[in-house]
């Protein structure tokens, strides 16, 4: 087992900035995690413009903003990046197990920083009625599968949820040639930023049903329609309100949740209701020396923003580990 004075989960937009951060503030051991091939994380499959407008101070594609900081990290010799490392253990004394191709590794960080980021919610998740066929996705999944691997998962489609993945990925069937029926919300507006609803939506006369959900899935094999209803102000569905939308794919697009079991797997209390470390102050938790930022402490609508609140944790991290070595 290894000794390092910073470890790092995650090397996408939060990891990197903590790691760059981190570095500019002292820190000369610093030992990244990634468990995909590249550094970037989910920017490399956002191949839409729009990132480093706050940043930046101009609009970049995911993987363009993904770059900036990945350039960055493998021009400083004392950032030690391990690509093809999925952490699996996490312990309260701060050592991480991991696996890479053909081996288990273990590492004792004396800070440690998680910017594991989030996953999706599930069609279990939001309680749809119906039959369990192919063709149902979260829009996550099909971006990856249009962006990154170039498959097309279906050639008419209905989007439940208006979260920013949702509204980009209408764009995107439009785009790729297949038709979009409508984009369903439950709530009075969007979830999604302003400019997404119109430049997503607006832009290619994609309907919005606002004060709408999805009652049941039909289909055997695959998708064949869904059923969608309108619901009243207790999220009950109005009687006589229900039509029908015929598509060939389902995407889910109804939130995040942060990936935080390994914390919480060393013994982290977590909030129930988001899965975000309980915590007073931004990037903290309840373990000294273990730092949680990015979408894993809390969800962040822009990029732009996990990046300024990750350089905060890249600084906290050595200041504790400078406020450790003055008290030995």
């Amino acid at each position: 087992m290894s000794e390092r004075e910073l470890v790092i989960v995650g090397g996408g937009p939060a990891g990197m900035a903590a790691a760059l951060s981190a570095y500019e503030h002292g820190v000369r051991d610093i030992l990244l995690l990634e468990r995909d091939q590249y550094l970037g994380g989910i920017l490399n499959q956002c191949i839409h413009a729009g990132f480093g407008l706050n940043y930046f101070k101009e609009s970049l594609t995911g993987p363009e903003y993904a770059l900036r900081f990945a350039r960055r990290i493998t021009d400083i010799k004392g950032i030690d990046v391990s690509l093809k490392s999925f952490a699996v253990r996490l312990t309260p004394d701060k050592t991480l197990t991991y696996l890479k191709p053909g081996r288990v590794e273990k590492v004792k960080a004396k800070a440690l920083i998680m910017a594991t980021g989030c996953r999706e919610k599930t069609r279990e998740m939001v309680h749809i009625a119906g039959t369990r066929p192919a063709g149902i996705f979260s829009a996550g999944l099909a971006q990856k599968l249009i962006n990154i691997e170039g498959l097309l998962p279906g050639k008419e489609a209905v989007i439940l949820g208006s979260g920013d993945i949702g509204l980009i990925m209408a764009r995107r069937f439009i785009l790729e040639g297949a038709r979009v029926k409508g984009v369903v919300e439950i709530r009075e507006q969007s979830r999604g930023l302003t400019r997404n609803v119109v430049q997503c939506l607006d832009d290619f006369d994609i309907p919005l049903y606002l004060r709408h959900k999805i009652s049941r899935v039909r289909g055997r094999d695959r998708v064949e329609a869904v059923d969608v209803a309108r619901v009243d102000d207790r999220i009950e569905q109005v009687p006589g309100s229900e039509f029908t939308l015929e598509c060939d794919t389902l995407l889910v697009s109804v939130g995040l949740i942060p990936e935080n079991e390994l914390i919480e797997m060393a013994g982290v209390p977590l909030d129930k209701k988001t899965n975000s470390p309980l915590s007073e102050g931004l990037n903290e938790t309840s373990i000294p020396g273990l730092f949680v930022c990015g979408n894993a402490f809390k969800v962040y609508d822009l990029a732009d923003s996990v990046s300024t609140d990750s350089l905060e944790a890249g600084r906290m991290a050595a200041v504790y580990l400078r406020q450790k070595g003055e008290g030995r």
